[in-house]
């Protein structure tokens, strides 16, 4: 990955205290497993942003060259990658998630 590219995705995943890359936005998911997330972020009622990779092909083969995790969507809390869908499945249905983003966003 290149320097400036590397540097964009780092300023993302700094910008916001919880950042979904996923495929689509908020209000209008494009896949599947982006809604899972957005409906597990507003479950919890935590704010979050969100980046669409859709728009934006470097940003899209980037993130997953910088995470080094192959799909998308991608969560990211207080600048550490947290995991995609399935992860943040397992740790919302244990209970964990509520837990580390309390933590996370209380600091």
């Amino acid at each position: 990955m290149d320097a400036t590219l590397k540097s964009r995705i780092e300023t993302l995943v700094n910008a916001s205290p919880v950042l979904l890359f996923m495929k689509g936005n908020k209000l209008m998911p494009q896949c599947g497993f982006s809604n899972n997330a957005v409906q597990i972020f507003n479950a919890l009622g935590v704010p979050f942003d969100t980046f669409d990779v859709l728009s934006d092909q470097e940003i899209r083969q980037g993130i997953k060259e910088y995470s080094e995790w192959p799909t998308i969507p991608q969560i990211y809390v207080k600048g550490e990658f947290l995991g995609g869908s399935d992860i943040l499945i397992e740790l919302y249905n244990s209970g964990a998630l509520k837990e580390k983003l309390a933590i996370a966003l209380a600091s």
